[in-house]
C-alpha cells in the first residue's frame, strides 16, 4: 500500500527518478482445473524497452478501473488467442471453436473510454487494436480469410513461432499520418497473426496505415488529447532486433514520460 500511495502522490523531483508506470491488463486461461491470470512476457518486456515500468492487471470491477488508471502513466493493450466477444458489436458467434475472454472484455472496453478520457497514452495491439475500436462502436470481421477481396492474415498452423511471426507482408502508412512520421516511412514489413480485423472503425477513428489487400492494419483517434496507437500486427515481437519496432515504442515511451511529468505538476499544484 505505501507504494501504491507514493506512485499516485509523487512530488516533482521524486517522480522524476521513477520510471513511469504501463497497465498490461491479463488475460483469463485455465491451466488444468485452475484459473489464471496471465500476460505474455513479450509485452513486459517490450514495455521495459519503452523505459517504462509493466504492471500487469488482473480483471478489475467498475467500480476500481479509475482508481487503477490513478497510478498509471500509460496502458498496453495486448494481443491474445481469444477474440472480442462479438456481442459487443451486435454479431453472433461465428465460430464457437474459438476462444473468447468475456472476462477481459468486460473491463478492458471501459478501462480503454476512461484512458482516453483522461488522456493517458495508449498503445494496443492487435486484440488490442481490436477491442479498442468495439470499445468506441466499431465492429470486426470474425473471419478475414472469409471475406471476399481479404487474404488470410492468420499464421501458417504447426509451424514454429520464429516462423508464424516473421515478415507476413507490406503495409503501406498514410501520408502524413501519425504512424508515419514515428517510424520514418511509407512502407515496412509486419508479420501477420490474426483471423479477425476490423470492418467498421468506429466514429471518429482515422486509419493511420493498410495491408495490401485494404485491411486497415493501423488506426488512432484523432480526437484524443493523448497519444494512441492501435496496429493489427504484433510489434513486440523481438521488438528490440526491429527498428520499425524500437521506433514505435519510443514513441510510446515518450509519451507516457511525458504523462507522468504533466501528472506530477499537477499533484504538485495547489
Amino acid at each position: 500500500m505505501r507504494m501504491t500511495t507514493n506512485l499516485a502522490h509523487a512530488t516533482p523531483s521524486r517522480a522524476a527518478g521513477r520510471k513511469p508506470v504501463v497497465l498490461v491488463p491479463a488475460c483469463n486461461k485455465l491451466l488444468g482445473e485452475h484459473p489464471f491470470h496471465v500476460a505474455g512476457r513479450k509485452y513486459v518486456e517490450a514495455v521495459r524497452l519503452a523505459g517504462a515500468l509493466p504492471l500487469v492487471v488482473p480483471r478489475l470491477e467498475p467500480d476500481e478501473i479509475e482508481p487503477t488508471l490513478d497510478l498509471a502513466h500509460g496502458v498496453l493493450l495486448t494481443g491474445s488467442v481469444s477474440n472480442v466477444h462479438p456481442a459487443h458489436f451486435g454479431e453472433g458467434v461465428h465460430d464457437e471453436a474459438l476462444p473468447l475472454d468475456p472476462e477481459r472484455d468486460a473491463w478492458t472496453l471501459p478501462l480503454i473510454r476512461a484512458a482516453l478520457a483522461r488522456g493517458v497514452p495508449v498503445f494496443a495491439i492487435c486484440r488490442g487494436a481490436q477491442e479498442f475500436n468495439v470499445a468506441l462502436g466499431g465492429s470486426l470481421h470474425q473471419a478475414v480469410q472469409e471475406v471476399a477481396g481479404h487474404d488470410d492474415h492468420r499464421a501458417p498452423a504447426g509451424e514454429p513461432a520464429e516462423v508464424q511471426y516473421g515478415p507476413s507482408h507490406r503495409v503501406h502508412a498514410v501520408s502524413g499520418s501519425r504512424l508515419a512520421a514515428i517510424v520514418g516511412t511509407d512502407t515496412f514489413e509486419v508479420n501477420s497473426v490474426h483471423g479477425q480485423g476490423v470492418k467498421r472503425l468506429a466514429p471518429g477513428l482515422v486509419v493511420e496505415a493498410t495491408a495490401p489487400d485494404g485491411l486497415v492494419e493501423a488506426f488512432s483517434d484523432a480526437r484524443a488529447a493523448g497519444f494512441n496507437l492501435c496496429v493489427q500486427w504484433h510489434p513486440e515481437w523481438k521488438a528490440a532486433e526491429n527498428p520499425v519496432s524500437r521506433r514505435l515504442f519510443a514513441a510510446f515511451g515518450d509519451a507516457v514520460r511525458e504523462h507522468q511529468r504533466r501528472a506530477a505538476r499537477a499533484e504538485a499544484t495547489p
